[in-house]
C-alpha cells in the first residue's frame, strides 16, 4: 500500500497496477505500508532509485542502515510498538530521501506514524524539504518514545508500592501473589530493554541526518535535529536509571518470595520441634512392654497427657527466647 503526502497534509493513494503518473512537486512524503513487489517497483520507477528490500532493513550493522547511493540518502531505524496491546517489540522502518522526497518503507503500524500523518497540516514545509520531514518523523517518534517511558515508570512505581508499600509491610503473601509481579516486572524490563535498543537506532540516525547537505543548509531544520538528538540523549540515560530500577525491583521481588518460602520452611521446623517431646512420651509408652510400672498407675494416663503438654510449652518457650517467632 503506498500513501501519498503532500504539503498541508493531504493524503491519497497511488495504484500499483498501470504506468505510474509523474509525482505533482508538493508530494512530499511517500508512506509505503507492508509493500508488495509491485508497489516497490512502481516506487523505482518514479524516484528512479532502488529500495531496500525487507531482509536489508534487518540488518544491524550501521554500514548496511545509513549509506548513501548516488543522489538518494538510505536510513534504517528500529522503533517500538505494541506497547498498549501485548509484549512490546521493534519494527524496522526503512527511510530514504530522494529527489527532494522522504520515502517510507514499514511492514507494521508504529504509533507514532499515525499521529505525525494527522499533524503533518500544521507542519511549515516547502516542495523538496523531504529532509525536514524526516527530522519531524524523527520527532514524533522520539516523542512517542518519552511517552512510552513515562508509562513504564508509572506502572513500575505502582509495582513497587505493591510491593514494598505500606499495605504490603507487615503483611504475609504468598509466593503466588509476588510471582504475578515477577511476570509484570519482566514485561517491564522487556518493554524498557526494547526502548534502549530503539534510541540506539534512532542516536545513529539523528547523528547520520545532521551530517546532511539538506539538512546543514537550512537552520531551522538544523537546530530542531539538534534538538532531538539531544533529547534522544537524554531519554537513553533516563532509560538506562529505569533499567537499574526494574533490575533492584527484580531482585528484591526474587528476595521476598526467598524469605517467604523460608518462612514455610521454618514453620515446619517449628511444629517439629513442637511435637517431637509429644511423640517420644507417646511413643514410650505405646512400646507396650510386659514390665512397664506405669502402666499400671492410675493417674499414669492423665500424667502422660500432663507430661507431652509441658513438653509441648517448654519447647515453644525455648523456640520463643531464642527469636524463632
Amino acid at each position: 500500500m503506498i500513501h501519498l503526502y503532500r504539503i498541508g497534509g493531504e493524503k491519497s493513494s497511488l495504484p500499483a497496477s498501470g504506468a505510474p503518473a509523474p509525482l505533482d512537486d508538493d508530494v512530499i512524503w511517500i508512506d509505503m505500508l507492508d509493500p508488495t513487489d509491485a508497489d516497490m517497483h512502481t516506487v523505482e520507477t518514479l524516484l528512479g532509485v532502488m529500495l531496500p528490500t525487507r531482509e536489508s532493513l534487518k540488518d544491524i550493522e550501521p554500514s548496511s542502515r545509513f549509506y548513501t547511493q548516488g543522489d538518494a540518502v538510505y536510513m534504517t531505524a528500529s522503533v517500538v510498538m505494541n506497547v498498549d496491546f501485548g509484549l512490546a517489540h521493534l519494527t524496522d522502518v526503512g527511510c530514504i530521501l530522494a529527489a527532494g522526497r522522504l520515502v517510507t518503507i514499514r511492514h507494521a503500524e508504529p504509533k507514532p506514524f499515525f499521529l505525525f500523518s494527522a499533524d503533518m497540516k500544521r507542519l511549515p514545509l516547502q516542495p523538496g524539504q523531504g529532509a525536514k520531514v524526516l527530522v519531524y518523523l524523527l520527532d514524533a517518534v522520539v516523542d512517542r518514545t518519552a511517552e512510552i517511558i513515562e508509562l513504564a515508570v508509572s506502572k513500575i512505581d505502582n509495582i513497587s508500592i505493591a510491593v514494598f508499600g505500606e499495605g504490603a509491610r507487615g503483611r504475609r503473601r504468598p509466593p503466588a501473589e509476588l510471582e504475578e509481579r515477577l511476570i509484570e516486572i519482566s514485561t517491564y524490563h522487556r518493554l524498557i530493554s526494547k526502548t534502549r535498543d530503539s534510541l540506539t537506532t534512532l542516536a545513529r540516525l539523528a547523528t547520520y541526518v545532521q551530517s546532511l547537505q539538506a539538512v546543514r543548509d537550512d537552520k531551522p531544520t538544523k537546530d530542531l535535529c539538534r534538538i532531538v538528538a539531544h533529547d534522544i540523549q537524554s531519554l537513553a540515560e533516563h532509560v538506562g536509571f529505569v533499567s537499574s530500577n526494574i533490575s533492584f525491583l527484580l531482585d528484591s521481588s526474587l528476595g521476598l518470595i526467598n524469605l517467604e518460602q523460608n518462612n514455610i520452611m521454618k514453620l515446619f521446623s517449628v511444629v517439629s520441634v513442637v511435637f517431637a517431646p509429644p511423640m517420644l512420651i507417646a511413643g514410650i509408652y505405646g512400646m507396650n512392654f510386659d514390665i512397664m510400672p506405669e502402666l499400671h498407675w492410675n493417674f499414669g494416663y492423665p500424667a502422660a497427657l500432663v507430661g507431652m503438654f509441658l513438653t509441648m510449652f517448654l519447647a515453644i518457650y525455648w523456640l520463643r527466647s531464642r527469636g524463632w517467632f
